[in-house]
């Protein structure tokens, strides 16, 4: 068995014993200050990451570091409260093993969020953005020998985010009566904030909004074959004309998503409803 295989079946096997061995009907990944979604979560198991086998421990401001098995939505769910990145030092491989485990575990799409900065001069700090696209600029976690086992080695991507899920996510909102962007998210490696140029840069090349995580999980997802669900709170304007003694603010960040969390904790809720049992 190739390395890395036995790796994720391991975690995959610990995880699956602790949570009685049902199998999940999505996965989610929550982003900086957004792990209060995971208090909604009924019945939960509650897996500290370095409990499991394999599994790195997230440094990351407002990241808990648990992995959860429970209710939302009236569906079984596993929920990663904080993700690891690739600014951590932790290798690709590392970073999106968690939805490879989850693959394992059987789920049916996986939902992600971030904290993101609004470089699209139209977004407001608070506001809510389903990420329609995106534009990779950290490494491919593909990059080495492929993982047959989970999928081709030139994966398509040319729907990354799945375009039911969008829809019904709009629906959900219109009915919820909240007001949701539409855009395309960029990542870059971090740790350091983005300079007034970058800024620039990215939203001439067609950024909407710009962190430092989740293309990679999704890229591993959709090798997988895993439908995704993306959510960006905007929680920062990313722009090229601040004031002069204006400075991004990594506890700002945490403070403006945890205020967002309830809304989006809606929505992903709701889409959950949606969803097929899983048998």
């Amino acid at each position: 068995m190739d390395p890395r295989t036995e790796k994720i079946s391991k975690a995959a096997e610990y995880i699956s014993s602790r949570l009685g061995n049902r199998r999940p009907a999505a996965g989610i990944v929550l982003g900086s200050g957004l792990g209060k979604l995971a208090d909604k979560i009924q019945n939960p198991v509650v897996i500290p990451y370095k409990d499991i086998p394999g599994f790195p421990e997230s440094t990351a401001v407002g990241h808990k570091g648990n992995f959860i098995g429970g209710e939302l939505g009236g569906k079984f769910v596993v929920a990663m409260q904080g993700r690891f990145h690739y600014y951590e030092g932790y290798p690709m491989e590392l970073v999106t093993l968690p939805v490879r485990v989850m693959k394992m575990l059987g789920i049916g799409c996986l939902f992600v969020s971030n904290a993101a900065g609004g470089v699209n001069f139209d977004y407001r700090i608070g506001d809510l953005m389903i990420i329609r696209d995106h534009i990779n600029l950290l490494p491919n976690p593909l990059v080495g020998k492929n993982m047959d086992d989970f999928g081709p080695r030139f994966p398509d991507m040319t729907r990354p985010y799945d375009p039911g899920l969008i829809k019904k996510a709009e629906i959900i909102a219109s009915e919820l009566n909240l007001v949701l962007r539409k855009g395309v998210y960029l990542a870059g490696t971090g740790p350091s904030y983005e300079t007034p140029s970058e800024y620039k840069f990215f939203r001439l090349i067609g950024a909407d909004a710009v962190g430092m995580s989740t293309i990679p999980e999704v890229i591993v997802a959709r090798h997988s074959g895993i439908p995704v669900f993306g959510m960006s709170v905007i929680t920062n304007e990313a722009h090229d004309d601040y004031a002069e003694d204006y400075v991004n603010d990594g506890d700002a960040v945490v403070r403006a998503a945890d205020a967002a969390a309830d809304r989006m904790t809606m929505i992903f809720t709701r889409l959950i409803e949606s969803l097929p049992e899983q048998v």
